[in-house]
């Protein structure tokens, strides 16, 4: 776990609370499945790939590239748990 994905960890949840949305709400809001997000916000996943980070940094209102990513190649972490079977 990198300080980079703690610092997400803490943003998202924040925010969250913050605006008093659900995960579910979070997960419309950027586009990404419910996985996702609890991967990112239980601090279990290393650095996002570009469109995840993208797609936070646009809901927590952040500059583009203000959150570090790694490429999508070396990572399957988009892919899986980004599948649009969510089962909730």
């Amino acid at each position: 776990m990198s300080e980079e994905s703690a610092r997400l960890a803490r943003a998202l949840v924040e925010f969250r609370e913050a605006e008093g949305i659900s995960e579910r709400e979070l997960a419309r809001r950027t586009w990404l499945s419910h996985a996702t997000i609890r991967t990112f916000e239980r601090d279990r996943g290393d650095l996002p790939t570009p469109t995840v980070a993208r797609r936070f940094e646009e809901v927590l209102g952040w500059a583009p590239g203000s959150i570090k990513a790694t490429s999508s190649e070396a990572t399957g972490l988009e892919s899986s748990a980004d599948s649009s079977s969510d089962f909730e």
